[in-house]
């Protein structure tokens, strides 16, 4: 059967991809990975550059996203509906974590986009990561909550993916532990929220906080070039 030319380009950039993840333990997302990968797989380097304009930048990405892939695939498979919803956040991050199946590659990662020139990137990719997750879990808002859920969810997971990396237990049941008491502090920054809008001096001015954050609204689309919306009262 003849490939259209999205799947041979799809082939290629993970034929590219695999190889790349052989020289990373040794050579960090690289120009020298890259090279190396290139060579490896023998595709035409204006080919594998055109896949990877940033060369192994691009490759990073690449496999930071195929681990989300990985990831949504793993949750489809559970039974959600008897969790609470603390449990299935918390699933789908252990899930997340456990769809890499080279650590250091993610250690790597991780020292690449934190300097400073590649930071913007690491963060695209993370805020990704939570949106992938609370959009597999059927998230349907699309106001502040949008924001706020995935900002939250973004530090939850860029901490417990600190705390994993230096991990050492066994199974790395200390991550676990450490992932469900982050959830754990979430939910308690939740449930003091709700009380505090039973406050008497404080449910009117929170009432008006409301309104305003009411006017924010999610992207309409994921192709869209603005990362949210404003309504203007009438």
């Amino acid at each position: 059967m003849t490939q259209t030319p999205d799947e041979t380009a799809s082939d290629a950039g993970s034929q590219l991809l695999d190889a790349a993840l052989m020289h990373v333990p040794f050579d960090g997302w690289s120009d020298t990975a890259f090279r190396a990968a290139i060579e490896d797989t023998g595709i035409a380097p204006a080919v594998a550059r055109g896949l990877f304009p940033r060369g192994a930048i691009d490759l990073a990405a690449a496999f930071h996203r195929r681990g989300d892939d990985a990831m949504v695939t793993a949750l489809q498979q559970h039974d959600l509906s008897t969790m609470r919803f603390r449990d299935q956040v918390t699933l789908a991050v252990r899930l997340r974590l456990e769809a890499v199946e080279d650590k250091e590659a993610v250690r790597r990662g991780a020292t690449l986009f934190a300097l400073p020139m590649h930071a913007a990137e690491g963060a695209r990719l993370v805020w990704g990561t939570a949106d992938r997750i609370w959009t597999a879990l059927g998230d349907t808002s699309r106001d502040i909550n949008w924001y706020t859920k995935r900002a939250t969810l973004s530090g939850v997971y860029s901490s417990t993916v600190l705390y994993w990396l230096g991990d050492d237990s066994l199974e790395h049941q200390a991550t676990w532990a450490f992932l469900d008491r982050r959830i754990g502090d979430v939910m308690q920054i939740e449930k003091t929220k709700a009380q505090l809008r039973k406050a008497p001096g404080l449910s009117s001015v929170l009432k008006r906080a409301d309104s305003l954050l009411s006017r924010v609204k999610a992207p309409k689309s994921k192709h869209s070039n603005l990362p949210g919306g404003w309504t203007v009262p009438r």
